[in-house]
């Protein structure tokens, strides 16, 4: 059994420690938060130990999951692969690509198993998406989430966007060569709002928009390639999978419709993959820990998690850029 801690008890940390109660894999040793009146609170209410400080937390367990704000992250990864503790971090990654260079230096040097949270990736409606032979030419994608004061501290590409850039890397699965963005700042002193348009080398466009100051919360994924078409709804979880073929599957589709091109009969099926009803953090947290006990490569690395981090600050580079270059164009109208 591995002994865990985890470092930050707020509003994710909590569901951390309740969903790492339920994995036989781990051992919940107790929790540190800077917040020493949140910190009693949590230990009486869910009867784990409240561990004085960071350092003795570290020092007690062998896995360090570290759910604090992304400015935390660098430093308190270090001090705990520096006693060679396998590290679970939120999302993103660190805030810097530079303090991601030397955490993932320092992982490989300790030897130890590290994996990042792009939850969405165990979004069952995205699980499920795995189903359908996906070669996405074009996509689009929406991810708007009603205010929420927690996470304004880094821009919403790192925010909201970051999931969607996870997911969208690990479908195309070829290199960025050309990112067109905008954002706004609204309330927070980084965008609020940000659209990027990315065309890869393997030719396919992906526009994703993210905002944080919507009215209503949206998810959603749209794939289109040849004689497909794929819907993810990581909100609602569901996933739907329109495909042009040349016959009709024997367990007929919910809705199919005949239609003749270049002379030939085809049929547009609508389907709607199985939906599993999992608990996608604690499925994630599970996997970390499989990856430990069998040495296997986790689920979402630190270098698919540098990968991602590095495609968001190029997306907010873009966006610095273009926006010095609106105030320009005014100053000077």
């Amino acid at each position: 059994m591995l002994k865990i801690g985890v470092l930050g008890a707020g509003h994710l940390g909590k569901i951390h420690l309740k969903l790492l109660q339920q994995i036989t894999a781990f051992e919940v040793v107790g929790f540190y938060d800077i917040n020493h009146a949140n910190a009693q609170l949590v230990s009486q209410k869910m009867g784990i130990k409240n561990f004085s400080s960071a350092d003795e937390l570290i020092a007690a367990v062998d896995v360090v999951d570290i759910v604090t704000p992304t400015s935390t992250h660098f430093e308190l990864a270090k001090k705990a692969l520096e006693q060679k503790k396998h590290i679970f971090v939120e999302k993103p990654f660190t805030k810097s690509l530079a303090e991601a260079e030397q955490l993932i230096e320092m992982v490989e040097k300790a030897g130890v198993k590290a994996q990042v949270g792009h939850i969405e990736r165990f979004n069952p409606a995205f699980l499920a998406a795995q189903q359908a032979d996906i070669d996405a030419r074009f996509m689009e994608v929406h991810r708007l989430a009603q205010f929420n004061p927690r996470g304004t501290d880094v821009s919403v590409v790192l925010d909201l966007m970051i999931h969607d850039l996870d997911i969208i890397l690990n479908l195309v699965k070829s290199k960025v060569k050309k990112i067109s963005a905008n954002g706004v700042s609204v309330i927070s002193a980084t965008s609020d709002i940000a659209n990027a348009r990315l065309e890869f080398e393997n030719a396919c466009v992906v526009n994703v928009t993210a905002s944080r100051l919507s009215l209503k919360n949206m998810r959603k994924m749209r794939i289109f390639q040849p004689n497909a078409y794929v819907s993810i709804d990581f909100l609602e979880k569901k996933t739907e999978v329109i495909s042009l073929a040349n016959n009709i599957p024997d367990d007929l589709p919910a809705f199919s419709m005949k239609i003749t091109r270049n002379n030939k009969e085809k049929h547009i099926i609508l389907q709607r993959p199985q939906v599993e009803p999992i608990n996608a953090l604690k499925m994630e947290l599970q996997s970390f820990a499989n990856a430990i006990l069998n040495d296997t490569k986790e689920i979402v690395s630190v270098y698919d998690a540098y990968d991602v981090l590095f495609l968001a600050h190029q997306i907010i580079k873009n966006i610095k850029e273009n926006t010095t270059k609106q105030q320009q164009c005014l100053i000077h109208s």
